[in-house]
């Protein structure tokens, strides 16, 4: 079984920021609406590759970015 892990955030304008702060540092992620489940207060949500889910976290918090991390298994 594998997981999937998107990024949730509280607000667009952070969501759009992680997608920036992704695109800066050749982080391959796309923004896409927050699943239900992952109880998100913004709609937009940003998933990347599995391998890259640290890489993006690492960046998302060396820039202060406001997120969360949602896990369901696929």
């Amino acid at each position: 079984m594998t997981s999937r892990t998107v990024f949730t955030f509280e607000t667009t304008h952070h969501a759009l920021w992680a997608e920036e702060v992704a695109r800066e540092r050749g982080i391959p992620a796309e923004v896409i609406p927050a699943p239900p489940a992952a109880r998100a207060r913004c709609n937009l949500a940003l998933e990347t590759l599995p391998e890259e889910v640290d890489a993006l976290a690492a960046a998302l918090d060396g820039e202060g970015v406001p997120h969360g991390r949602w896990t369901a298994e696929a």
